[in-house]
């Protein structure tokens, strides 16, 4: 994933399928690949299925809603583990609240980082198993 931009190191990252089609489906993958230096808090699969299949559907039916939905996980500058705590602004104007330190991090109370501090060639990534909704 090193060599990649965020999204196209995404599109090759099976546990990432789902957020990859709704990143294509919002028109970010140019917008994130050409992003300098940004932290993307990456939702797994799992972190999906757990939203109401009809919520999910509307959200990725209405391409405003994603697309923010979407840019309220990506926060700029690349943040390290001993930077993530704390409260950031994401691209969508929300904010991200990180508690935790070492291996252990929540997101906004809810989320758990499950894989932490992946390197791209324009990002910091950290997998999350809940789908942030911003605030």
């Amino acid at each position: 994933m090193t060599q990649d931009p965020v999204a196209t190191a995404a599109s090759n990252n099976p546990v990432l399928s789902t957020l990859v089609t709704a990143v294509k489906k919002a028109g970010l993958v140019d917008t994130l690949n050409n992003s300098k230096d940004i932290t993307v808090f990456a939702p797994a699969n799992p972190a999906f299925d757990k939203i109401p299949a009809a919520d999910l559907n509307k959200v990725l039916a209405d391409k405003p809603a994603l697309t923010k939905l979407l840019t309220g996980h990506v926060v700029q500058g690349r943040l390290t583990p001993a930077q993530l705590a704390g409260t950031h602004k994401s691209l969508a104007g929300t904010t991200i609240n990180v508690t935790g330190s070492g291996e252990t991090f929540k997101v906004d109370g809810k989320a758990s980082v499950i894989c932490g501090n992946v390197q791209t060639a324009n990002a910091t990534v950290y997998i999350i198993d809940t789908v942030l909704m911003g605030k």
